[in-house]
């Protein structure tokens, strides 16, 4: 096991391991018109459990997917049978798109256990390997200590100090025509365009055909290739704060040393009063 991502050959030799939890945390864009759950519950890696980002984020909010207070996410991931001394695996149905955003609320919260499963279900299925349908067994309950690094996720007065003072690099995940304003949000209300100083590190260029993870080297060569010094701070940002994680996990597999996620990403920005630059 690396740090953060684990192999499905890794995951199979130890699936029926006391201390692993494995958590399919499958999230799809409203245009796409699916349901996870219902997928869960037609096929799963052996022994997963399903973690709904959309319910699993904070209530009292219109922005999508904000983190949680620390007692809601303890109480929730709890019920998984997440807690201390488990390590936790996640994978979503496409390969990479929303299993990092669960393996980052969990280092935000303090669980360092946790590994993003490379190449997902479709990697998974493709190589033959077991799967199972219904509703899992109920989870035996964990003690779960959140312990909230506050350095992980940064806020919009966060990004507007950083971008004002240079004191940090954002690298939005989003696709180029929306980075550059020339394809429309697909929230209402929200204007196209990027933040001023803002590189363009859309999450596909960071993943092989397969949904797998590229290598160290050529991730560091993406992220240089998009005019970000991996050496400085980073933070990483998208539509909703789902595919920032994809671009915090890659910073994470190749040792960047100080790096973050807006939150509130676009959603938030584009639809306040802050400035708003169109084409690159």
């Amino acid at each position: 096991m690396s740090e953060n991502v684990v192999s499905t050959t890794w995951l199979a030799e130890r699936l029926s391991a006391p201390d692993i939890v494995v958590i399919d945390a499958s999230w799809h864009l409203p245009a796409a018109k699916r349901d996870p759950e219902a997928e869960f519950l037609a096929k799963h890696i052996p022994g997963a459990r399903f973690y709904d980002i959309d319910a699993g984020s904070e209530p009292n909010t219109m922005l999508p997917h904000m983190l949680p207070s620390p007692e809601k996410f303890a109480r929730d991931v709890k019920a998984l049978g997440v807690g201390d001394g488990k390590t936790v695996i996640i994978y979503d149905a496409a390969g990479l798109f929303s299993a990092a955003r669960l393996w980052w609320m969990l280092k935000v919260f303090g669980h360092r256990d946790c590994a993003v499963l490379d190449g997902g279900l479709p990697k998974w299925e493709r190589e033959g390997r077991p799967l199972e349908s219904g509703e899992p067994s109920k989870a035996a309950e964990r003690h779960f200590t959140p312990r909230r690094n506050a350095t992980m996720a940064k806020s919009l007065a966060d990004v507007r100090d950083a971008i004002a003072s240079g004191s940090a690099q954002i690298a939005d995940a989003r696709a180029p025509g929306r980075f550059r304003g020339e394809a429309p949000e697909p929230r209402p209300g929200v204007r196209s365009g990027h933040m001023s100083g803002a590189k363009n590190v859309h999450y596909l260029t960071l993943l092989n055909e397969d949904g797998t993870l590229k290598t160290v080297d050529e991730l560091r060569a993406v992220f240089s290739a998009a005019g970000i010094n991996l050496e400085k701070p980073v933070i990483t940002s998208c539509g909703s704060g789902v595919n920032a994680a994809i671009l915090s996990l890659a910073l994470a597999r190749i040792g960047a040393p100080n790096h973050s996620l807006y939150d509130g990403s676009w959603t938030e920005w584009g639809s306040s009063t802050e400035k708003v630059v169109t084409g690159l």
